[in-house]
């Protein structure tokens, strides 16, 4: 079988010698037009009007459009349709488009757009977490709550209690390539739109609501993004339906690409929280009670918001099992840019808020953390299943065993002694080290998402075309797809050839998010595969009067009552039988069920999980700090590609090690995003992983059905980075007494002031 092998990406050789082609790389047709949008440069007010006449004028400038150009300004977004392309009136944040140019290349339309001058009524922005709560500036009515058990009595009758803040800043995607888009008129009134998305079906539903046409006349391919990471879910609306409108009102091709300063400026991020908890819990460090107040900053529109506030509600549990519990969760409204999808969904958010909690726990007990962490696992196997808080049972716990094995292959306590011991000889730099588990739950939380379709050609000369819903970006996702489609044929990974993404040929996709994509797609190519494969196998058993059952597709060869032939033999011969060679695959998640009002269902189908164990090193005088060392274990079931696998984990940890430590937003108090390029805005580079990096897999079946019985890998080793947060949490308490309270990210000059308030 050519699944669960350790092969290389499909576009590797692409990607390492610059061929793999992007939307900006593709040969444009001639007389094509060029996009840029001109930008808001207040948080909040009126636009009272708008003197365009030098940028008409500019050199190239072939359209200017402004709201008052259209009978109804096109919305771009994927939920309550309140994201007008252009500003209609009412400005919403610094960046927001106020006009779209139009012009012969890329850097005129841009030097032109830079000549508009907006005439605006500027009023008071809301832009911070506690301004939106004082002026009740919210996307639902109130907060929404969930939880079970009676918190309340439990609190008051626990032995310890505890309370703390915690603020979580947000971050900036910064995938290589930027949002990009490329719309050509087509005949008839029918458009193609070649678009740098994760959803090319939500791409296709908005552009053809902006023509005012059906989604049949709207083709949009992607064949591949430079990096996604959730940006691409819906941010690239606002391109495609621009250049598909140029398009169409000047029958010439338009094109769009973001510079990756607007870029940062007008898409959306990470939601930011601040997430307060108190704590009630035995000396022990047995949690009795707990209550989290989650606070996120959503931004001036919806967007995906109530479904990432959701998902951080769902993850407040981690890996515990909270018998009293309640989540409260406030989703606010300011004038900033509306945050969007990110890797993890809001599930980074309510999983470091509940890890911070347990750290805490050990500190006020004096005891080590790990240990507090195994006290409150849910069981490995109850005799009753235990519920998270949201009323989904616990069936599959991983992390006693996984959690025991890292902690033995990594000295996980003798290194915690010695680390011990090296402090106290060490007045300025000071050690640390945590290990953290995550349980990252794989689904779509609205449940008609959790759907895939796929549709397989096989070749009368034994070669195959496969095409699938899902999208690539740099995952994988293409590669481990085609292995599986290699493996029901029996065939080797020549054979088969992976298409770009397209509407016109597998309708209706869900967004490559949700950690679903080799999930859904995967079992929805195992479908089409396996109709094609029952045609051959009854073909060959009607000529060989033997059963179906008998013929055995293994290694370029079909057997059958003793005799072998070619693949490609079998693939003639049933074209020359006219037996169909084609075929189309359905998959839908079952089990899934979900009331997010009550906060009540199973909206999971299965947990994946990891741990992590990280040692750092922080320089007290000056806030530096390195990772020394990182060991993971993490559960992809019976990985479908272990290498793929592997460097998703690599980078995800690397990834999330970088949202709590390193990538910091900054607003002004204008509402302006002044870390808005490289020069401000800080990634993870290489020289910050860590010089000892040791990633194994927990080879152990997914107990539900999957593809292969392997489990989603995009999304969970993500919060494996919370180990290294908490790794400097560690160092600072080394300093001194006080629990340490660090804030996310804790870049040097938190840890500064950390260590400041813990010697203090």
């Amino acid at each position: 079988m050519s699944v669960q092998k350790p092969l290389p990406h499909d576009a590797a050789a692409l990607h390492v010698t610059g061929r793999a082609r992007y939307v900006d790389d593709i040969p444009v047709p001639a007389n094509c037009l060029h996009l840029a949008f001109g930008l808001s440069k207040i948080a909040k007010g009126r636009l009272l009007s708008l003197d365009l006449e030098a940028v008409r004028a500019a050199p190239g400038v072939v359209m200017v459009l402004t709201a008052a150009d259209f009978d109804h300004v096109p919305d771009c977004s994927p939920s309550a349709h309140d994201e007008p392309l252009l500003c209609t009136g009412d400005i919403h944040f610094a960046g927001q488009p106020l006009f779209l140019v139009a012009a012969t290349s890329h850097g005129a339309a841009r030097r032109a757009a830079a000549l508009g001058q907006a005439e605006v009524a500027e009023e008071p922005a809301i832009l911070s977490i506690d301004e939106a709560l004082a002026a009740d500036s919210r996307f639902e009515d109130g907060p929404l709550v969930w939880g079970q058990g009676d918190p309340d009595a439990a609190m008051a009758s626990a032995a310890m209690t505890a309370t703390g803040s915690m603020e979580i800043g947000g971050q900036e995607h910064f995938y290589l390539e930027g949002q990009a888009a490329l719309s050509v008129p087509q005949e008839g009134g029918d458009m193609l739109v070649h678009s740098s998305t994760q959803h090319p079906s939500e791409i296709q539903h908005k552009v053809a609501d902006a023509l005012g046409t059906g989604m049949h006349a709207v083709r949009v391919e992607t064949r591949r993004m430079g990096g996604g990471f959730g940006g691409k879910e819906s941010q690239g609306n606002w391109l495609a339906i621009a250049t598909a409108i140029v398009a169409a009102r000047t029958g010439r091709p338009a094109k769009m690409r973001y510079d990756r300063d607007d870029d940062m400026v007008i898409t959306g991020k990470r939601h930011d929280f601040r997430i307060d908890y108190q704590v009630g819990f035995s000396p022990e460090g047995r949690i009795e009670a707990l209550e989290f107040w989650q606070y996120c900053r959503c931004g001036w529109a919806l967007d995906l918001s109530l479904a990432i506030a959701d998902r951080a509600m769902l993850h407040a549990d981690n890996a515990y099992h909270l018998p009293d519990v309640r989540i409260t969760s406030h989703r606010l409204k300011t004038n900033t840019v509306s945050a969007t999808a990110f890797r993890g969904f809001g599930g980074p958010q309510g999983m470091v808020a509940v890890e911070r909690v347990i750290d805490h726990v050990a500190h006020a007990t004096g005891r080590d953390p790990l240990e507090v962490r195994r006290a409150n696992y849910y069981a490995a196997a109850p005799a009753v299943a235990q519920t998270t808080p949201y009323g989904m049972a616990i069936e599959d716990f991983e992390l006693h065993g996984m959690t025991d094995a890292l902690a033995e292959s990594c000295g996980y306590a003798a290194r915690r002694a010695a680390i011990r011991d090296w402090n106290a000889g060490s007045p300025v730099l000071k050690r640390g080290i945590a290990l953290t588990p995550v349980k990252f739950g794989i689904s779509f939380t609205l449940t008609h998402l959790n759907q895939a379709g796929a549709l397989v050609h096989l070749y009368q000369d034994g070669t195959i075309a496969m095409n699938h819903g899902g999208t690539e970006m740099g995952q994988g996702l293409f590669q481990k797809v085609a292995q599986v489609a290699a493996s029901r044929f029996g065939v080797g990974m020549g054979r088969v050839k992976i298409t770009a993404t397209d509407t016109a040929k597998v309708p209706n996709t869900s967004a490559t998010a949700a950690s679903s994509g080799s999930d859904l797609n995967g079992m929805a190519v195992r479908a089409a595969c396996d109709t094609i494969v029952a045609r051959l196998a009854e073909f060959l058993a009607e000529r060989h009067q033997a059963s179906p059952r008998d013929v055995v597709f293994a290694e370029d060869r079909v057997t059958v009552g003793g005799e072998s032939y070619a693949f490609e033999e079998v693939a003639k011969a049933a074209y020359e039988a006219r037996i169909s060679l084609s075929a189309t695959g359905f998959y839908k998640t079952p089990k899934i069920e979900w009331d997010r009002i009550a906060g009540k269902g199973r909206p999971f189908y299965y947990f994946a999980y990891g741990a992590a164990c990280t040692e750092v090193v922080l320089d007290t005088l000056t806030g530096e700090n390195r990772i020394l060392r990182t060991d993971i274990l993490h559960d992809c079931g019976h990985s479908l590609n272990p290498a793929l696998d592997t460097g998703q984990i690599e980078g995800a940890f690397v990834q999330g090690a970088g949202w709590l430590t390193m990538e910091e937003l900054v607003w002004d108090a204008k509402g302006r995003l002044r870390t808005h390029a490289p020069s401000t805005y800080k990634i993870p580079a290489c020289s910050d992983r860590p010089p000892v990096f040791n990633v194994a897999l927990w080879d152990q079946p997914n107990r539900e059905e999957t593809i292969y019985r392997s489990k989603a890998v995009g999304e969970p080793p993500f919060m494996l980075g919370i180990s290294n947060f908490l790794a400097l949490s560690d160092a600072v308490a080394a300093c001194g007494g006080a629990y340490p309270a660090l804030d996310a990210p804790a870049t040097p000059e938190r840890l500064l002031w950390a260590v400041e308030r813990v010697r203090s």
